[in-house]
């Protein structure tokens, strides 16, 4: 699944600029993501032709300020409980200075509310492996949600990517720091990042049609060693072919 390239020919320029009125301190974080971000936007545009995209879980991320800024009806549903989000907040004016329809809830707890066969697309990246109950439910909350034909994109981690089998033969794979998980009074870290074979699970069980699963590895243009990042363009091509080893892997499928 690969979005047109003419939907906005300017996008990672724009979402550089949303980047920049973020707060000092977010700033290279957010500007580092820009090329994941506009990959994931572009996708988006093109699934929901022009109809409403309700994201979960983006919290301050550019994903849906990205939406807005191609002109689409976009939400974003989140607990903002993670440190980061509950620091700044303040960075959701910014998403509804755009447009963005800012909604806090935890849709694991609560469900999703969202009127029946409302949303021409739901979206969810880097969430999901942070949630600590079964999300079966909410699922099923986001196909009475979708429209007929509405499209769900889901991006997780890949757990086990090829970065991952080797550390773990070496010894050091982990997903989460120990501080992360012990010193703090709720652990936000990731609780269980899936597979390839772990999204075909869902789209079955979510009824949906048209899925495809593939991956990308945005992991390595971030890294926070030059050379890595120098040479992501050609570990991301090849691997993009086996989304198996990919660090990122994505299910998009829709609703029949």
């Amino acid at each position: 699944m690969h979005a047109r390239r003419n939907s906005h020919p300017n996008l990672a320029e724009v979402l550089r600029g949303l980047a920049r009125d973020y707060p000092p301190p977010l700033q290279p974080d957010q500007l580092a993501d820009v090329k994941r971000q506009a990959f994931q936007v572009r996708t988006a545009a093109e699934l929901a032709h022009g109809g409403p995209v309700v994201d979960i879980g983006g919290g301050i991320c550019l994903f849906s300020v990205g939406c807005a800024a191609l002109g689409l009806d976009a939400s974003v549903v989140d607990d903002f409980g993670d440190p980061i989000n509950a620091a700044h907040l303040d960075v959701m004016n910014i998403h509804r200075d755009h447009g963005v329809k800012v909604i806090a809830r935890d849709v694991i707890a609560d469900g999703l509310d969202l009127e029946p066969g409302s949303v021409a697309l739901v979206t969810c990246f880097e969430s999901m492996e942070h949630w600590h109950a079964s999300p079966k439910d909410l699922f099923a909350d986001i196909v009475k949600a979708l429209r007929p034909g509405g499209w769900f994109f889901l991006g997780v981690p890949n757990c086990v990517n090829l970065r991952k089998r080797i550390g773990a033969a070496l010894g050091r794979s982990k997903w989460s720091t120990m501080a992360d998980w012990y010193e703090t009074p709720t652990f936000r870290g990731h609780v269980r990042e899936p597979d390839v074979a772990d999204l075909r699970y869902i789209a079955r069980d979510m009824g949906l049609v048209e899925t495809t699963v593939f991956g990308c590895n945005w992991l390595a243009y971030t890294n926070r060693r030059a050379w890595v990042r120098a040479i992501a363009p050609m570990i991301d091509r090849p691997l993009r072919a086996r989304p198996a080893l990919c660090s990122d892997i994505y299910l998009v499928g829709r609703k029949p």
